[in-house]
């Protein structure tokens, strides 16, 4: 997704009577990456993998705390310095395991999802 990442919708209804916590994660571009100044970020994503290994772990994660729901967008190409790079939402029976899921979910997402970033130094 090039463009700004969309408004975060609500919780689906159908999660109504079924979820207890709906847990987001918003994730921002810095000006400063690994002590260096920078005006934006490059991300680069090979999609068909990145989805296919996106999915197998929302399975695991689904399976391991119960999730109910997922939303997940990522941003690609440039992404300046205050702007949404990342959107991860999750639906589960209390916070604790939806907030366990999230945390694991962006941590998969650093460790093995074919998704680049490249620092964009200021002109």
């Amino acid at each position: 997704m090039e463009a700004p990442l969309p408004s975060p919708p609500l919780p689906p209804d159908a999660l109504h009577g079924i979820a207890g916590a709906w847990a987001e994660f918003h994730g921002y571009v810095r000006a400063d990456e690994h002590g260096q100044k920078i005006s934006a970020l490059r991300y680069d994503i090979y999609e068909p993998m990145a989805r296919k290994q996106l999915a197998a772990h929302i399975e695991e994660l689904a399976k391991t705390h119960g999730l109910v729901a997922v939303r997940f967008w990522h941003r690609s190409g440039v992404v300046r310095v205050g702007e949404a790079s990342v959107y991860a939402a999750v639906a589960a029976p209390h916070r604790k395991e939806a907030f366990a899921a999230l945390g694991e979910l962006m941590n998969l997402l650093k460790k093995d999802v074919p998704i680049w970033k490249a620092e964009v130094l200021p002109a």
